[in-house]
Formats: C-alpha cells, sequence, structure tokens
C-alpha cells in the first residue's frame, strides 16, 4: 500500500487532482455559490485538511521508501555475489588456457 500511495502521490494525475480539488474549493468559498461558505476565506478548514493529507502522506511516502532501500539493498548483494561467481569463473578459464598453452609448447 505504501508504494501505491508513494507512486500515485508523486505523480502529475495527483498533482492535477489536488490542483483541482483545492481550486474546486477556494472557488466555491470565494464566488459564494453556497450561502452562506462552509469555509470562508482564512480557509481554516482546508489548512486542517492539508496539514491532514501531509501528516498522513509522509510517513507512508517514508515507508515505501525504506522498502525500496531494503530492495535496492538485497539487489545489490545478489549482484555482487553473481559478478563474484563470474571473477571466479574467469579465473578458472584463464587456468584452463594457460594449462592448454603449456601443454601445446
Amino acid at each position: 500500500m505504501a508504494n501505491r500511495v508513494a507512486r500515485f502521490g508523486g505523480s502529475c494525475p495527483f498533482i492535477l487532482v489536488f490542483v483541482g480539488v483545492l481550486a474546486a474549493w477556494i472557488g466555491t468559498n470565494v464566488t459564494g455559490v453556497l450561502r452562506p461558505p462552509f469555509d470562508p476565506y482564512p480557509f481554516i478548514l482546508l489548512n486542517l485538511m492539508l496539514s491532514c493529507v501531509a501528516t498522513l502522506q509522509a510517513p507512508i511516502i517514508m515507508m515505501g521508501q525504506r522498502w525500496q532501500e531494503t530492495k535496492n539493498s538485497l539487489r545489490g548483494e545478489n549482484d555482487c555475489r553473481i559478478n563474484l561467481k563470474a571473477e571466479l569463473k574467469i579465473c578458472q578459464l584463464h587456468e584452463k588456457i594457460d594449462h592448454q598453452l603449456d601443454h601445446q609448447w
């Protein structure tokens, strides 16, 4: 879930939806479509909602980053093992070729 939230929270669709909601919220309260406006000018309720979104979104994104860091660390260890194994195989091939060259001469 943390990865999905982090992926969506850092995407253009999220930004567009978020800007649209903010514009609709502010527009509804400034133009007076609703009498009386549900959140007049200082937009205190809007500030509360934005604080709640930030409070919930930040730890979830950090959890996703920590999980991705763990995944990258395991991938790096696996790459190191593969490289070491390839290096050992190359050394064995060099020894075989050297042995063949010694017997050939």
